[in-house]
């Protein structure tokens, strides 16, 4: 079998989208202008000094930066008189190379955070306390928390260690194919889109963790062999069936709880959404490939994605980390058997910290909102049990944790996670977490990590 194999990535290949000048002309700029601009740190000090071997440059979003060799963000130029208190201490994970621009052609997909920033305070959330119901309402298929919000991109984790991976000019057939790879190993990239972005990143360093191999995502041929051999082609020809085109199907699924509740199932909107999540791909890009198609129509030949089988397992641990977005499963000696990106809590909803465990695993579970314990939902002041469905606030499963209404569980909108942050429960794709709930009884740890 073809293997992986590389002597090492070059961690000197930064990933921002930047022209980086000679570290003297910062030097020369920041002396030249020292009494208009500030330099100001990730984690919010001043800096009085350019560091040896800084080089001047600008991220996507314009701002003058300074870069370490290896294309690090050390400090982001700011206006003296505009910068008053310093802004709070906040993860920097999404601030560095390894997740920059993306030099891969695509903004809409983008995974990263601002250089500089925190989540404001002014936000919409509202957690209240959690020991007035210590189990969730309408029985054990019923979860309670606090739906999944997204965040401003201004949120940011610490900083990986690996070096950076950089592809180069890969086509987005040859993305997807790496994806696809990714997938069939157990190390989750995520919807399936053929963008590269953090999901793919971290399930590259996953999948290394979990074999022991350095994967080189640029060798196209290795990944097309071995793909070859565990499944067949990435993407293959797919029949629409009457039972595909007929659903059933909703015309919409309401914001309102109350109007929720009033529902008999959340179930899928179109067939393209059912297709998407059953093929592990981005609705958008189900579209993009099948262009012109009447995805309605009985007999229609699209193209889909092969993801291969399902993994199995027994999980005896899991180690939920907030700073990567990412959930890691291991079995009783302490493999690693699966990866998945992730959205895990907020700043101002984190969530816990230290060892839990899994209390109890609902497939297809309701949704039991609570105005109580959980958040003020529209005009809404009375217990709901919304029902159950894929585009339910748990999506398809809830693993219920130890510490009451918190979960692990999947999600309506499956191209949001690890872009998003939640309430401090851990969000996955639907078929992720349907896949690792089917490896998990009951008293499995659940480790946050940070």
């Amino acid at each position: 079998m073809n293997r992986f194999v590389r002597s090492g990535l070059s961690a000197a290949a930064a990933v921002l989208a930047i022209a980086v000048a000679p570290s003297a002309d910062a030097q020369q700029f920041y002396n030249g202008r020292q009494g208009d601009i500030v330099f100001v740190a990730p984690n919010g000090d001043i800096l009085d000094y350019v560091p040896s071997g800084a080089a001047y440059a600008r991220d996507r979003r314009g701002n003058r930066v300074l870069v370490d060799p290896y294309g690090n963000v050390i400090a982001t130029e700011m206006r003296a008189r505009g910068y008053y208190p310093r802004p709070p201490v906040r993860d920097a994970y999404n601030n560095d190379a390894y997740y920059g621009d993306d030099p891969y052609g695509d903004s809409s997909y983008s995974e990263r955070g601002a250089v500089t920033g925190s989540i404001p305070r002014d936000a919409a959330i509202d957690r209240q306390p959690l020991d007035e119901q210590p189990y969730p309402q309408g029985g054990e298929n019923y979860a309670s928390i606090e739906p999944d919000q997204q965040m401003p991109e201004m949120a940011q984790p610490k900083p990986p260690q690996e070096p950076v991976i950089t592809l180069k000019n890969k086509s987005k057939s040859e993305i997807v194919a790496l994806q696809v790879f990714l997938d069939r190993a157990g190390v989750s990239p995520g919807a399936i889109d053929g963008h590269m972005g953090a999901n793919v990143t971290k399930a590259i360093y996953a999948y290394q963790q979990m074999t022991g191999e350095t994967l080189d995502p640029n060798n196209t041929d290795a990944i097309l062999e071995q793909l070859r051999m565990t499944g067949g082609l990435p993407l293959v020809s797919y029949t629409i069936t009457p039972a595909d085109a007929a659903g059933p199907y909703v015309a919409e699924i309401p914001e309102d709880y109350a109007h929720k509740a009033a529902m008999s199932s959340l179930g899928y909107t179109s067939t393209t959404e059912m297709l998407a999540e059953r093929f592990h791909m981005d609705e958008g890009f189900l579209k993009e490939i099948n262009p012109g198609v009447d995805f309605t129509v009985p007999g229609t030949v699209i193209k889909v994605v092969n993801p291969g089988e399902v993994k199995a397992g027994s999980v005896a641990r899991i180690i939920a980390d907030k700073g990567r977005k990412q959930v890691f499963a291991y079995d009783n000696a302490g493999n690693l058997i699966a990866a998945y990106p992730a959205s895990i809590g907020s700043t101002d909803t984190p969530s816990p910290s230290g060892t839990v465990t899994v209390e109890r695993v609902a497939f297809n579970p309701g949704y039991t909102y609570n105005p109580k314990i959980n958040f003020q939902q529209g005009a809404n002041d009375k217990i709901l049990n919304i029902p159950p469905g894929p585009n339910g606030p748990v999506g398809t499963v809830w693993m219920a944790l130890s510490k009451p209404t918190y979960g692990i569980h999947g999600t309506p909108e499956p191209s949001k996670i690890g872009r998003t942050q939640s309430h401090g429960c851990i969000r996955l794709t639907n078929w992720d977490a349907t896949e690792l709930a089917k490896m998990v009884k009951p008293g499995v740890t659940v480790e946050f990590t940070d």
